[in-house]
């Protein structure tokens, strides 16, 4: 099964890309893909709030604050999003952009 996963993962140029940066597999390449889908059908942030990786705002006259992510959406894909993140920030030893 793994085989399979890396094939097709290797097949696709959206996922190769985001199998660029380190702490992005197979798995997580291949759900995002299948999460997101197509990026072009969306004119503004609204895949990212599929991911429920946009903060939570509370406003009220003169308060404005921003908290935490708002956590909706498929909580498996953010759940693997912050793992490849955490591995990327934190075991990652190669210097990148991301990281910087």
């Amino acid at each position: 099964m793994d085989r399979q996963l890396s094939q097709m993962a290797r097949k696709d140029e959206v996922c190769r890309r985001l199998m660029t940066v380190s702490g992005v597999g197979p798995i997580v390449s291949l759900s995002f893909k299948a999460t997101i889908d197509d990026l072009a059908r969306f004119k503004d942030s609204r895949p990212w709030r599929r991911l429920g990786l946009t903060p939570r705002v509370y406003q009220s006259g003169e308060i404005d604050r921003s908290g935490n992510i708002c956590k909706c959406g498929d909580k498996l894909m953010r759940h693997a999003l912050y793992e490849a993140a955490n591995s990327h920030l934190r075991i990652a030893k190669k210097w990148s952009v991301l990281r910087a």
